[in-house]
């Protein structure tokens, strides 16, 4: 005789069949992909840059440095991300961030879990890019802190989500160009008071949705920077490569 359990799965399949993350049709496992989604999807695996995680086609060894990571070094020390930002990767970061399909989350943290583990082992605590409390009452939620809760959840790390502050609105980055997003996120975020002691000497992994130009992510990181932090690793679902720019995603 079958135990209630095993009854009680195989009713909630019956009635709720898993379906593909990227299109919705039925498949086997919930939180995986069909065929063609998965075709669709480009995770990012070594061999990559060790500073931007950009992905080389051959294995350089480990100090060997992708050509923006020498031209500008960025104020973080890490950057990875789990998928590059297009096909099916693309469309889930929209879905996300604009279509409040916050049950996404869960499973893109999963791939973030495999493509950050190094980042997450030697983290203290997580924090999300945050969004403008205006921008936040029209979207009802953060996308950045939908990921970094679940990664929390896997990892057991702390997530800190009132840490920093967005405090300003800032224009949306779409159609900027790099000078243009470094001076619309310029002291645009700010520490707060009371959270200092929780950033002192501490590595702290922050966490957005997308890296395009890094403006964004680099404005927070100095701001963690100055308020104690020791470090500052970036983990992203999907990233822009530097020749696909022109693509002008918006970033928070």
């Amino acid at each position: 005789m079958l135990a209630p359990t095993v009854l009680a799965r195989a009713a909630g399949k019956l009635l709720f069949p898993p379906i593909c993350l990227g299109c919705q049709t039925q498949v086997a496992v919930p939180g995986s992909l069909c065929g063609t989604c998965w075709s669709n999807l480009r995770l990012i695996d070594k061999p990559y840059c060790p500073v931007m995680g950009t992905p080389f086609r051959e294995d350089k060894g480990d100090i060997f440095l992708s050509a923006e990571a020498i031209a500008s070094p960025p104020p973080f020390a890490r950057l990875r991300s789990a998928a590059i930002h297009t096909g099916l990767a693309r469309r889930m970061v929209g879905d996300l961030k604009y279509r409040d399909r916050t049950d996404l989350a869960p499973w893109m943290a999963r791939w973030m879990l495999r493509a950050g583990s190094e980042l997450l082992d030697q983290a203290d605590l997580i924090v999300a890019v945050p969004l403008h409390r205006r921008r936040f009452f029209q979207r009802r939620y953060n996308q950045s802190a939908e990921l970094a809760r679940s990664l929390s959840a896997l990892t057991g790390l702390p997530f800190e989500p009132d840490l920093i502050h967005r405090t300003r609105p800032t224009r949306q980055q779409v159609g900027l160009h790099a000078k243009q997003r470094q001076d619309n996120v310029r002291g645009a975020f700010r520490v707060h008071p009371k959270a200092k002691t929780k950033l002192k000497g501490k590595r702290v992994l922050l966490i957005d949705d997308v890296y395009t130009t890094g403006a964004t992510v680099s404005a927070v990181t100095r701001t963690l920077l100055r308020n104690g932090a020791s470090a500052v690793d970036i983990l992203t679902f999907s990233r822009v490569l530097p020749d696909q720019l022109d693509l002008e995603e918006d970033e928070g």
